[in-house]
């Protein structure tokens, strides 16, 4: 399977800023692009964008593939902006393969408001020639009035089996949180909840 350092993504956001609009009323515009030979043995091409509004927004833009000249392949791209009043957001992807037929698709997105509200989401999914795959993904988001955490993996085998786990907690303003997990193995499903205070005592669910 091709190897993916974590830094080749760009850690990243959910839809937060216009970035049409942004690119169309922008004071300045800087764009560049690149076409050379690398050194695994094939082509690397990438081109980018850098634009800044009137009010002091920024986005900038990049988008490569690179080749290995034995099969193998990674195209990524990745989105960042930043609007006057500090809020902040970031989406970036990619996918890989060698030249077995393996193959490694990611992405991540993240956001920070100005009122100090964040969130992110992120997933990574392997598939092999042999017809296995996995696939883990999380997510979460978080603000004056409390926070969602979420967690999941689900693998298939050559088979076709499936089994797969999620797990979400949610917490409150006042610290108490509840979890929720559901694990399906098989094609049978199970889900368990439990409860805690702020200082991570056992409660009773609602």
């Amino acid at each position: 399977m091709v190897k993916i350092s974590s830094s080749f993504l760009v850690v990243a956001a959910a839809a937060v800023f216009g970035l049409t609009a942004a690119v169309a009323n922008a004071q300045s515009v800087e764009h560049g692009s690149v076409v050379k030979k690398n050194a695994a043995g094939g082509t690397t091409e990438a081109h980018g964008t850098a634009a800044q509004g009137p009010n002091g927004g920024e986005v900038k833009h990049g988008a490569g593939v690179a080749t290995n000249g034995k099969g193998g392949a990674v195209a990524a791209r990745g989105t960042v902006a930043e609007g006057p009043n500090g809020g902040k957001a970031a989406r970036g992807s990619y996918v890989a393969k060698n030249g077995q037929g393996d193959y490694q698709a990611g992405s991540a997105a993240g956001f920070k408001g100005p009122n100090g509200a964040e969130g992110y989401r992120k997933s990574t999914t392997n598939v092999n020639a042999n017809g296995s795959a996995s696939r883990t993904s999380s997510s979460g988001i978080s603000g004056k009035n409390g926070s969602i955490q979420s967690n999941s993996t689900a693998t298939r085998n050559a088979n076709g089996q499936v089994n797969g786990q999620r797990t979400t907690t949610a917490t409150g303003k006042n610290g108490n949180s509840e979890t929720v997990t559901t694990t399906d193995t098989n094609g049978v499903s199970s889900r368990t909840k439990s409860c805690k205070d702020a200082s991570g005592n056992a409660i009773p669910c609602s």
